[in-house]
């Protein structure tokens, strides 16, 4: 990409971790980057730690940009969209990180033939390891998903998926560090009651939960025969698997994934 301009229409967080891992990954330099915003506390932050172009002006973003991130929050996107409709043509390849915003929500929003890539990252992304999801229309090239795959792989892990796949990825992906977070904090709250200070239960649960992620990936093993290698015959980790399955753990998480991806469903009907 050393020959494109990469912009922004908005530089929250997520902006933030694209930005960060497309200059820690050398996909390109920070004078190819432009980002817009409406705050000038998120442009000045942009500013100090990348050292990019930033601008409060939607279109002069757009009209810099080779691919262009669409940033935004949902509800955001219809006045986002509208401002850089005139900077947009046929060659611009767009990407869209608006949680419940369709392809063809977001064709019909700019009223023309676009290029357009719809990625659903998730939060981790801010510590290097996100868990992003990409789908594309039709007129965007396997070479150009390609260059947008290894950005967000900059920053984590990423796959190619179809858009059906996109709110079952919210609930595995997108939602799904609040239940990791939940569980943490539930182990570290037991260690405290068993008279850990917290802030030391925090990281051995923490750590944990990383390790055990970690032997997922790579070692390619089933998670459960990974849970039976720990449980030995008459020993502590049965004991407590033994009470989560009493207690329903596997049963509450199925059903709270499936809630939320119901609830994707429902906000996408509303775009």
């Amino acid at each position: 990409m050393k020959n494109k301009t990469i912009g922004f229409i908005g530089g929250g967080n997520m902006a933030t971790a694209i930005i960060g891992g497309i200059l820690q990954s050398g996909i390109a330099a920070k004078e190819q980057l432009i980002a817009a915003d409406t705050s000038e506390n998120a442009l000045a932050a942009l500013q100090e730690r990348f050292g990019i172009r930033t601008t409060h002006s939607n279109q002069e973003a757009a009209e810099a940009a080779d691919i262009l991130f669409l940033a935004v929050k949902p509800h955001i996107l219809p006045q986002a969209t509208a401002e850089i409709q005139g900077c947009v043509d046929a060659d611009m390849l767009l990407v869209s990180i608006a949680a419940g915003t369709s392809i063809q929500a977001i064709e019909s929003l700019f009223g023309q033939e676009i290029k357009l890539i719809r990625a659903m990252p998730n939060t981790p992304a801010l510590v290097g390891e996100g868990m992003s999801a990409l789908c594309a229309n039709s007129r965007v090239s396997e070479a150009e998903l390609a260059e947008i795959r290894s950005i967000f792989s900059s920053f984590g892990a990423c796959e190619v998926v179809s858009e059906s796949m996109i709110d079952t990825v919210v609930g595995v992906s997108g939602s799904s560090p609040a239940y990791v977070y939940l569980f943490i904090e539930a182990m570290a709250d037991a260690a405290v009651a068993d008279g850990m200070p917290r802030a030391q239960a925090y990281r051995f649960a923490a750590q944990s939960v990383l390790g055990s992620a970690k032997m997922v990936l790579e070692t390619g093993s089933h998670p459960g025969a990974l849970k039976d290698a720990v449980c030995s015959p008459g020993g502590t980790t049965i004991e407590a698997v033994a009470i989560l399955e009493e207690e329903g753990m596997r049963h509450a998480v199925i059903r709270a994934q499936r809630a939320c991806v119901q609830k994707s469903k429902d906000m996408g009907k509303l775009t």
